[in-house]
């Protein structure tokens, strides 16, 4: 896995990384020690002593009484200022911009904790979301020839092999499908090892899952999914915000929330008007 600075950053090369290579990179030292140990704070006061929450790929987990042992964090971005921030890191944006097009949105962004003796994910895919076993709820020959996802982890603890850093197998996001017992992933999978502070960007088409916490410490994340415009989001988190928050964004949170890409419309009740391509095209010249 190739590693990137914000000094030595190179978008067009980690597209070509996340399509043609491995499938994930990692961006070394995006953010302080400051803002991991904000957003860490938030997460540990929000996932504890909580009810479960929603979560994926635990079911082995669950049979064994250690779901528990995994806890989600959603709606970050009204839990405090520092996930904004994260989501928006010029970075990742850049990244974004040139991986799913300058209008790109955000589908969700949420914290997984993996307590120690937490158990490890069921290998699986995100693209754009988790449920391509179910292929025949997909298009016929949907494939991974463009993409309709891309995921950033941002660490808030050591992802180490004891903590259970993620598992993946370099370049399976070629071949779009999700992975099966005879694919023999933990035989062939990597890690994505790293520091707090790192984010590691992948292509959700890669094989991938959390490893068991082996060690005596959390292993935590922040996991911000992307998407093109027109795919539709998995959280909706204009709905989970507060009203303020939604007026005052910035312009980029803005794109991320999906507020400035009008679809779907009541094109009945829309402002009247026309709109030629050929002259929209030659009025952005």
């Amino acid at each position: 896995m190739k590693t990137y600075t914000p000094d030595t950053l190179d978008p067009a090369a980690i597209v070509a990384e996340l399509l043609d290579g491995p499938g994930a990179v990692l961006l070394r030292g995006l953010f302080t020690p400051a803002e991991i140990a904000e957003a860490r704070a938030v997460v540990m006061r929000e996932s504890e002593g909580t009810a479960p929450k929603v979560t994926h790929f635990q079911g082995a987990a669950e049979q064994e009484g250690k779901i528990a042992l995994q806890r989600r964090v959603w709606n970050l971005l009204a839990k405090g200022e520092v996930f904004s921030r994260m989501a928006a890191h010029p970075a990742l944006m850049a990244v974004m911009r040139a991986f799913l097009g300058s209008e790109f949105i955000m589908g969700s962004i949420a914290a997984n904790r993996i307590l120690p003796g937490g158990p490890g994910q069921e290998p699986h895919i995100d693209y754009p979301y988790w449920d391509l076993h179910k292929p025949e709820s997909h298009p016929v020959r949907i494939n991974a020839a463009f993409p309709l996802n891309a995921q950033a982890t941002i660490l808030l603890d050591p992802f180490t092999e004891e903590t259970g850093a993620t598992a993946y197998v370099p370049g399976t996001q070629k071949e779009l499908r999700y992975p099966a017992e005879r694919d023999r992933f933990h035989e062939r999978c990597a890690r994505m090892l790293g520091e707090p502070g790192d984010t590691v960007v992948f292509f959700g088409a890669v094989w991938h899952c959390a490893m068991p916490n082996r060690s005596r410490q959390d292993r935590s994340a922040i996991l911000i999914q992307y998407l093109p415009k027109f795919v539709k989001p998995m959280e909706d988190m204009p709905a989970a915000l507060p009203r303020a928050f939604v007026e005052q964004a910035s312009p980029d949170l803005r794109q991320l929330l999906g507020l400035n890409y009008p679809y779907p419309e009541v094109l009945d009740a829309a402002k009247a008007g026309n709109a030629e391509g050929r002259t929209m095209m030659a009025t952005a010249r």
